[in-house]
């Protein structure tokens, strides 16, 4: 059962580095109708995220934002050599964001953001083909950030504040490709943690040299979240595996780094009615190599992942229609961090393109209401990970994975 442990170490940091190789762009209706730019796009509150710097410009003296997401996911594999043929039935993921903003007076603005830049969900059929790697998947993390902006002058302003995260895992996972107990039922184990948290924080500065024209540019720091003492549960363990105990009461300790990021970009007013907007966005995923865990009987694993930054590319266009009807559209592109060999079902994500689209109609001079849709479209790739183990053997793991998403969203806007 020594080999049982080892593969039980790979599975866990394979659980944990979901949110490492899935990050979901969802922070604002409006914004991820315009392509999700908005560090240098004046609308809302929803600038607590994208940039707080700009709070201080908005015209309402007291703003807040809020909305949902449902995130529609499809993932396939197969694999033509051993005739394998799968396809997730993920569960319905809803992040959500709230934002407020409040100006004290010409010169300086307090905000608060609660967001959900990471959590979703895959769930494959019961001992598919890569059970050894995931059954399935749930992850939460919600962020809270406080937030003060201050005009320097009429043209320039600064802004940030400190980042609140917390967050919870659930994995289960085969623990081998064949260990059965003597009903034949797959041996398996599923981890579990909340009250996961971390400190982070968040800077932005904002530049407006004519009133059509704004330049942005917002930093967010990496986050180290620190999983301690987390629950372990092995199931179906052969009978006779676990005579002293191997397998009871067993916890880990993990640490999983959320990378740096930061977005310049601006936008200009064409007219009245036109806004277009640009931004570019760095993740900086390569600090993301491994990943250690240490189980409490002793042992531990490192994990590699060797993950590299990676760049995402957004265009966003607003066209006020009427004075309560304005209209958004958006593309983006999304590069992967995860490089060859290290592409596993828990985060199959390769590169992406990405549609975006949406409206607000104003109901009454202080209340809106916000709609957008994202449509991504993951490129087809024929990847592997090459880092599974079984009697000191490296066992690739390779197939052709076709994935895209579809995500609607609705939310409110209310300032005076």
């Amino acid at each position: 059962m020594k080999k049982l442990t080892l593969l039980a170490m790979v599975l866990l940091t394979s659980a944990l580095t979901y949110a490492g190789g899935y990050r979901i762009s969802l922070q604002g209706q409006k914004q991820l109708a315009m392509g999700h730019t908005g560090v240098a796009v004046l609308n809302s509150s929803e600038l607590v995220f994208f940039n707080p710097a700009g709070l201080t410009f908005l015209n309402e003296r007291f703003t807040v934002s809020g909305g949902a997401n449902a995130v529609f996911a499809n993932i396939s594999f197969q694999n033509e050599q051993y005739g394998w043929s799968t396809e997730a039935d993920n569960p319905v993921s809803t992040p959500f964001n709230v934002y407020a903003a409040y100006k004290i007076n010409d010169w300086a603005s307090v905000g608060l953001g609660i967001y959900t830049p990471y959590g979703s969900g895959v769930e494959y059929p019961t001992d598919w083909e890569g059970s050894h790697l995931i059954n399935d998947i749930s992850l939460q993390a919600i962020f809270i950030q406080p937030t003060l902006s201050i005009k320097i002058n009429d043209k320039v302003s600064i802004g940030g504040g400190p980042i609140y995260a917390t967050g919870a895992v659930n994995f289960n996972r085969n623990i081998d490709r064949t260990t059965s107990n003597l009903e034949g039922e797959r041996t398996n184990v599923t981890i579990d943690k909340s009250g996961i948290t971390a400190w982070g924080y968040n800077l932005g500065l904002m530049v407006r040299p004519t009133n059509e024209f704004t330049l942005g540019i917002n930093y967010r720091s990496e986050i180290e979240m620190n999983a301690e003492n987390g629950e372990a549960d092995f199931q179906n363990v052969p009978s006779g595996a676990n005579l002293n105990g191997e397998f009871d009461n067993v916890t880990f300790n993990a640490a999983l780094p959320l990378p740096a990021e930061l977005t310049v970009g601006a936008s200009y007013a064409i007219t009245e009615k036109w806004l277009v907007a640009f931004d570019y966005n760095r993740a900086y995923w390569s600090s993301y190599e491994a990943l250690d865990v240490i189980f409490s009987n002793g042992q531990e694993s490192l994990n590699p992942r060797n993950y590299k930054n990676a760049s995402t590319y957004r265009f966003g266009l607003q066209y006020a229609a009427t004075n309560r009807f304005i209209l958004r559209g958006g593309y983006y592109f999304d590069e992967s961090p995860v490089q060859a060999g290290y592409f596993a079902p828990e985060t199959p994500r390769n590169d992406s393109n990405n549609f975006t689209g949406g409206f607000s109609f104003k109901v009454s001079e202080r209340f809106a209401i916000d709609a957008s849709f994202l449509y991504i479209h993951f490129d087809e790739v024929d990847e592997s990970y090459d880092y599974y183990q079984e009697n000191g053997q490296n066992v690739p793991f390779e197939g052709t994975y076709k994935n895209n998403a579809f995500v609607p969203g609705l939310g409110v806007t209310y300032g005076f």
